[in-house]
């Protein structure tokens, strides 16, 4: 069920990940992950192949991982994005990498929903922002307090194609049209993972918080996601956790196959009935 987006938390309890040859145990005092983790028990790319073998995707799904302390082993991130989701669109194309804090300073809504503290100039710009925002009609000041947020600000994310993730993701990412999201939705709602929450709307970043608490998210977008991404007119999100994709994959099997059998039974009957 979909829940209030201010209740937010995020689950750091002890867990056990095994590691091709190690074992790594999180202690739940710091929730410290994937500082030595290069691949967890869970086979990303296995997973990746099944899902795209089922489900028709333009785009490499994006694993995210939102960790408490900078990886080692994995490429931190040089230069400046216009936005939190323009790392998407690296990740996409193939890159595997961290940002830190200060990468997610150019995107004050990002920010927010990362729940990064800006410097004091970026906050003045996050005035400007939102005021800008007020002024057009875009959102109404007292929709703010309702966007989601993490609960805490990450010391590092770590953005890469699904199959490459070199971290275990707490998210993943699938950009897609609507016909495949239909697929992943109903398998989401078949393993039992899906939040029960309408399609998100602007801004695309707070499907991130609002699946790592509920479940499996839609999201419609937003204007500044497409430009920054790339996402064409015709594509949306799915968003689901990453410790929910195994389940998801399973259950599309059995979803793709009963679609396949009803698009045949729909088109003998509109064959059979439509006249017009």
């Amino acid at each position: 069920m979909w829940k209030s987006p201010l209740k937010m938390r995020l689950n750091r309890g002890s867990a056990c990940f095994r590691v091709r040859s190690i074992t790594m145990l999180l202690s739940p005092k710091d929730g410290e992950r994937g500082i030595s983790m290069m691949h967890a028990e869970e086979n990303w790319r296995e997973l990746e192949q099944r899902i795209s073998a089922k489900v028709k995707l333009g785009k490499r799904p994006v694993a995210v991982a939102f960790l408490d302390a900078a990886p080692a082993g994995i490429l931190k991130f040089e230069g400046t994005e216009p936005s939190g989701c323009s790392f998407w669109r690296l990740a996409a194309q193939g890159r595997v990498f961290y940002t830190v804090p200060e990468n997610h300073f150019n995107c004050a809504v990002g920010a927010y929903t990362h729940n990064i503290a800006l410097s004091p100039e970026r906050e003045k710009e996050t005035e400007q922002t939102l005021k800008m925002m007020f002024e057009l009609g875009y959102v109404k000041p007292e929709e703010v307090p309702q966007i989601p947020r993490l609960s805490k600000a990450p010391a590092a994310i770590v953005y890469a194609p699904l199959s490459d993730a070199p971290v275990a993701p707490d998210a993943v990412l699938f950009a897609c049209k609507p016909s495949a999201a239909m697929l992943l939705n109903e398998a989401a709602n078949r393993a039992g993972v899906a939040s029960g929450a309408p399609a998100l709307g602007r801004p695309t970043c707070m499907a991130l918080p609002a699946s790592l608490q509920n479940g499996a998210i839609l999201s419609l977008g937003c204007m500044g996601n497409r430009v920054y991404t790339g996402l064409g007119e015709d594509e949306m999100y799915f968003v689901l956790r990453g410790k929910d994709l195994s389940a998801v994959a399973d259950a599309l099997d059995i979803v793709t196959s009963a679609n396949a059998a009803l698009n045949e039974y729909a088109s003998g009957r509109r064959q059979r009935l439509a006249t017009i």
